[in-house]
């Protein structure tokens, strides 16, 4: 057996270390690899499974709502002539809020590539003129000429290396510009595509977005010509007593069926009983009916407040939640119901137009529609209401103090 020296066995663990790395380093990528594929899939399926169980809600809603239709008293109502008009116009006026969105982001990025084509275009003009400079001063040294006579004059050894040293360095200085200059102009002769590209499909959403605008005026006059037409039976029937509690009973009705398709969310409960007491108004406007007021034409109470406000105004989610319900339904026109988890619910009817769909998750503040006077109601305003376990339950004592 032979004895090795400390430095052997120095060299030695070297080596081995030395070998250790490398081997890793040559399976480092693979496993890198590895485990983001592994990451992606992850991630990948978490998605695909969201976007599945999203879709499964929307449809068993669809259906909750195709069966509520079909079980419910269907005779005609004059306010069911404002039906298709007043969807109509919600879908449109949904469609403009989504391309105004699509279009802001557009001009930004346009306006992010404009950006970066004029700091490039600075970049090359300050190596251009370097290169001007280097050119100019090869010219004024003799050029290639230059290192001839340097060669033949028979001057002095170290001051000729030096001054070939000096031409060198031009040289290299002078072909890194150039290499510069090419990869500046690829990179911006890609970035003027990229700013073509984006002009381009913001025309189009222009485009788009005007013929959606003739659209919605078609919506608006036909709704007009619905309310000319039926304006003496909706103010009639604003005044029967069996048609308000029919409407009240079909919406009581679609909350509890909507309670009873959701899958539980008890976990957002605390959170939102946390918030009594300081919810904001979903809308700017005056409280004209309160709940438990009765109506003066009919004598019922009312189970909501109806906030009065200009037609537009933006309406906001009231706490975080998801919309369980966004169409319209016969004395509530335009309606969306956010699910705040384990039977807290709140109500938003009367709107013109509903930005958000089934399924979509919200936060406290956000722009869920824009008021409106769909349903036949006559005055424009916002009809809200809070609801636990299909119950309504007087929203004063939740709301901040103005």
């Amino acid at each position: 057996m032979i004895l090795k020296s400390p430095i052997d066995r120095v060299v030695g663990a070297n080596s081995f270390a030395q070998n250790t790395l490398n081997r890793a380093n040559k399976f480092a990528p693979t496993l890198v690899i590895v485990v983001l594929l592994a990451t992606l899939l992850v991630a990948g399926a978490a998605h695909a499974s969201k976007q599945d169980d999203l879709e499964k809600l929307r449809k068993r809603i669809a259906a909750l709502q195709q069966d509520f239709e079909k079980t419910n008293d269907s005779k005609s109502e004059a306010a069911d002539g404002l039906r298709e008009s007043e969807r109509a116009i919600s879908d449109s006026n949904r469609t403009l809020h989504e391309l105004s969105l699509q279009q802001q982001t557009a001009n930004r990025e346009l306006a992010q590539l404009q950006q970066r084509a004029a700091a490039m275009d600075r970049e090359m003009q300050g190596q251009q003129a370097m290169l001007g400079r280097l050119l100019y001063q090869q010219y004024l040294d003799g050029g290639e000429q230059e290192y001839l006579k340097l060669l033949l004059n028979n001057d002095d050894p170290n001051q000729v290396a030096r001054e070939l040293r000096y031409y060198e360095y031009i040289a290299r200085n002078r072909a890194s510009t150039l290499k510069s200059l090419r990869s500046g102009l690829l990179k911006l002769q890609a970035v003027t595509d990229q700013s073509r590209q984006k002009s381009e499909e913001i025309a189009a959403l222009r485009a788009e977005e005007q013929a959606q605008r003739k659209h919605l005026e078609q919506d608006k006059r036909a709704r007009q010509q619905m309310l000319n037409k039926i304006a003496l039976q909706l103010k009639q029937q604003r005044r029967e007593l069996g048609r308000l509690q029919h409407n009240e009973s079909r919406l009581s009705q679609l909350v509890a069926k909507l309670a009873n398709a959701l899958p539980d969310s008890g976990m957002n409960q605390i959170a939102f009983k946390s918030l009594k007491g300081r919810l904001a108004l979903p809308v700017k406007g005056k409280l004209s009916h309160q709940f438990g007021a009765r109506r003066p034409e009919s004598g019922m109470l009312w189970t909501g407040w109806f906030l009065r406000t200009p037609a537009s105004q933006p309406v906001k989610a009231v706490a975080g939640g998801s919309v369980v319900y966004a169409d319209w339904l016969r004395g509530y026109g335009n309606l969306l119901i956010i699910d705040h988890g384990n039977g807290y619910m709140s109500l938003y009817g009367n709107n013109e137009t509903l930005y958000k769909q089934v399924g979509d998750s919200l936060r406290g503040g956000d722009t869920i529609a824009a008021v409106g006077s769909s349903g036949g109601n006559e005055d424009s305003g916002l009809y809200f209401e809070l609801r636990f376990e299909g119950k309504p339950f007087d929203p004063k004592p939740w709301m901040k103090k103005r």
